[in-house]
């Protein structure tokens, strides 16, 4: 097999021999070329095609930010990472959209190992020739709201405040109701009804709410469409009781904020690709529910048969071209198959599965495929002593949220 190759840029000379020596280590995996500053990556990247660039944020002339969006517009299908210190938070901002992942600096062996095998794993999974054409074939893909690449533009600005994403909900009235409907939710548990979109805002946090903007205004797009409205709101109800369940299995793992607001994202947009399929042949994805139901195939596995792809695979091809960060990517695609990952470690892909499969009444501890969660997966990273109390916590959710 082909290695594949990583370029990696930072300006510090002793950042680079660091990243020298680790890199030695997984030489026979990775061809690994080293610069020291953005022009140079760029006119590597001129030279020869890269599978990852790893770059620093705070570099002069062109900074972290800079150099992935050139590296995005030359070759959008390298994985881009930023190495990213403490002081740089302030900065992250910038990356909205040109970077797949945040790595924090200095970066351990492992921690870039997992990193680049997970996303070479899932570009490897989204770039089969089977699923490219499945995709090509579908008639009416969703497009990338406006709203929430406003949100994505304003917050590269480090300035940005949350009265200013405030001001951008309010200008739209469905999303601005529900997201005071969310915030006043039992699941969030306040105990006072908030009435200020600010104060909404300052609770739920951006991440939450560029996740909300993405997900209300694509169920939006296919509102009045050929998907039958009971259809629409089942796909809604289940996708946000699985956003809910999955930050709570995050936050119960005491995961950081950043996992709890890649499981609540990955959680909303998970079944996108049932959306796009349903939509292509409506009558057709009946069919196959009924059909799955009924015998007890997976519904992937029909959805393969029908569709070329099934909607995992779907939802997160579109994803990976909107630019969604990798974890969240990678636990839409493999939400019914965890055993995939190239991680075997807690992230948002565990906290997905296990919250997809928590909402369906067969939901037993199995290695089975489907709807079911995989005990397999979880015994291979070490949490399948922590199902009972996570699914105990799931059940006791409240979630009173209608459809946007």
């Amino acid at each position: 097999m082909d290695k594949k190759r990583v370029l990696f840029v930072d300006d510090e000379p002793m950042v680079l021999r660091m990243l020298e020596r680790l890199m030695r280590t997984l030489r026979d995996e990775w061809e690994s070329v080293f610069v020291d500053s953005g022009r140079a990556a760029l006119a590597e990247i001129d030279r020869t095609p890269f599978d990852a660039v790893v770059s620093d944020m705070r570099m002069p002339s062109m900074d972290g930010a800079e150099l992935l969006t050139a590296v995005m517009e030359r070759q959008p299908r390298t994985i881009r990472f930023i190495l990213s210190g403490h002081a740089d938070r302030n900065l992250i901002g910038r990356c909205i959209g040109a970077t797949h992942q945040f790595l924090a600096k200095p970066c351990e062996l492992e921690t870039l190992r997992s990193s680049l095998r997970r996303a070479l794993t899932l570009q490897n999974l989204l770039q089969q020739p089977a699923l490219q054409t499945a995709v090509a074939r579908i008639r009416a893909l969703p497009v990338l709201p406006t709203l929430y690449s406003e949100m994505v533009e304003r917050l590269r600005n480090p300035r940005c405040t949350t009265l200013e994403i405030a001001s951008l909900v309010a200008r739209d009235p469905s999303l601005a109701a529900q997201s005071l409907k969310l915030v006043n939710s039992a699941f969030f548990g306040i105990g006072r009804e908030i009435s200020d979109l600010h104060e909404a805002v300052n609770y739920l946090g951006v991440e939450t709410m560029k996740s909300l903007a993405l997900s209300f205004r694509i169920f939006e797009q296919f509102q009045g469409g050929p998907i039958p409205a009971a259809l629409l709101e089942r796909l809604w109800q289940h996708s946000f009781a699985t956003a809910a369940a999955s930050r709570t299995i995050a936050s119960l793992r005491e995961a950081t904020r950043k996992l709890q607001d890649e499981s609540f994202t990955a959680g909303l947009l998970h079944d996108l690709g049932k959306l796009i399929l349903a939509a292509e042949d409506p009558a057709a994805y009946a069919g196959l529910e009924a059909e799955s139901h009924r015998g007890g195939t997976p519904l992937c596995q029909l959805e393969t048969a029908r569709f070329g792809a099934h909607h995992a695979e779907v939802g997160a091809y579109l994803l990976g071209l909107w630019g969604l960060p990798t974890p969240v990517v990678e636990a839409v695609a493999l939400h019914h198959e965890p055993l995939r990952t190239a991680a075997p470690e807690f992230a948002a892909l565990t906290a997905v599965h296990v919250a997809n499969a928590s909402s369906h009444p067969d939901a037993l501890p199995t290695p089975s495929p489907g709807n079911k969660v995989d005990l397999v997966y979880l015994t291979a990273i070490g949490c399948d002593g922590e199902l009972e109390g996570w699914m105990s916590a799931v059940r006791n959710l409240g979630l009173g949220i209608n459809s946007p």
